[in-house]
């Protein structure tokens, strides 16, 4: 007996070749969104995660060019010009002339910025530990390890 169209559309398929659920850009998506949330909840300040990002890198490495930021924190030159320009609107970070050389400005934490970077930091250690905490210690060190490896 021949099924109709309906019918045949209604058939399961055979598992297809590509399951969303295993890949790893999506499970790396669903961890981003958790982490995200944690974040949110735990930083304690009026900061966004790129906004983070920049202060904790000019609390680490001191003045730099916003160029330079960028690249250290993973961010196009878009990106961390909206970042700076919003950070030096709050009065956490400024810009001077880079004295070796007139046509670049460095980007510089003012005292306000390291103060806040201060204050975040032991929350971001705890933002790091709540999004690591379903793993043991071996397993987060393999996972850092693993990840560090797809950069």
């Amino acid at each position: 007996m021949a099924r109709s169209a309906a019918q045949k559309r209604s058939v399961k398929a055979a598992k297809p070749g590509y399951v969303l659920d295993e890949q790893i850009g999506f499970i790396l998506r669903q961890v981003s969104q958790r982490h995200a949330v944690i974040f949110a909840r735990e930083i304690g300040i009026n900061l966004t995660p790129t906004q983070w990002a920049a202060l904790s890198k000019l609390s680490e490495v001191g003045a730099c060019s916003q160029n330079q930021l960028g690249r250290l924190t993973s961010m196009d030159v878009a990106t961390i010009k909206g970042v700076i320009d919003r950070l030096t609107a709050r009065g956490l970070t400024e810009t001077a002339p880079d004295p070796n050389d007139g046509r670049r400005l460095l980007v510089s934490l003012t005292r306000a910025g390291q103060q806040m970077a201060d204050k975040a930091a032991p929350n971001a250690l705890v933002i790091s530990r709540e999004t690591l905490a379903p793993l043991d210690a071996k397993e987060r060190e393999t996972l850092i390890a693993l990840l560090g490896k797809l950069r």
